[in-house]
């Protein structure tokens, strides 16, 4: 097999890990219509669920040879490793989720988990395919496309009155997440790092030049 060959068969892989990633924005969704307590009681069980999962396929041979044999090739090499037994990727994005609905508000929360989940396939898929310039641990296209679809989803996303300042707190928020994304790159799992990073800076920002709006969103479940 070709140099080319195995590059494209790594790309297939990562479109195919990336396409999947994409049902993961239903949390965000989800997470919009009902209250935290709902959403916690959802994500809490699925969570320990794919944890523990995560945990048996290391530890009992039959299930983890049923694992693989459904689900392994949605895992990257690291995520196969007996010796460090890594977490899924999918482990990490419930970790995640349940993390973010818990600490932050849910006008971040959404947000900031709908960018990793958008920005973050954006960022692997036009980094692998166009990537030519090294920045930092990835590539400048990669880094770049984070950024440009990040702001799309900034001036989507809802937010509290609509006013400027909260375009601009959203636009730094995500140039923060785009630098997270490319330096977690082989010392933690930016599934965890991009949505606690943009929704924590988010908040950060509200409370310096929008010290006491209130951090809802009119019209929906708290």
């Amino acid at each position: 097999m070709t140099q080319t060959d195995k590059g494209t068969i790594l790309y297939r892989d990562e479109l195919v890990r990336k396409t999947i990633h994409l049902f993961s924005l239903s949390i965000p969704i989800i997470y919009y219509f009902i209250t935290q307590q709902q959403a916690l009681m959802i994500l809490t069980p699925l969570t320990i669920f794919s944890v523990a999962l995560d945990m048996g396929r290391y530890l009992n041979p039959a299930l983890g040879n049923v694992f693989y044999y459904f689900f392994g090739f949605l895992l990257r090499e690291h995520e196969r490793d007996n010796k460090k037994k890594n977490l899924s990727g999918a482990s990490y994005v419930f970790i995640s989720a349940l993390l973010c609905v818990l600490i932050l508000p849910k006008i971040f929360v959404i947000t900031a988990f709908s960018v990793l989940i958008i920005s973050d396939s954006s960022a692997a898929l036009l980094g692998r395919k166009l990537g030519r310039h090294k920045f930092l641990s990835k590539s400048l296209e990669g880094t770049i496309a984070f950024f440009i679809s990040a702001c799309i989803v900034v001036l989507l996303s809802p937010k509290v009155n609509g006013n400027i300042t909260e375009y601009i707190i959203g636009f730094v928020a995500v140039a923060v997440g785009a630098i997270v994304e490319n330096i977690s790159y082989g010392f933690a799992d930016d599934n965890l790092t991009i949505p606690l990073s943009v929704g924590l800076m988010m908040w950060v920002l509200y409370a310096v030049f929008l010290p006491g709006l209130p951090l809802i969103i009119p019209n929906v479940p708290l």
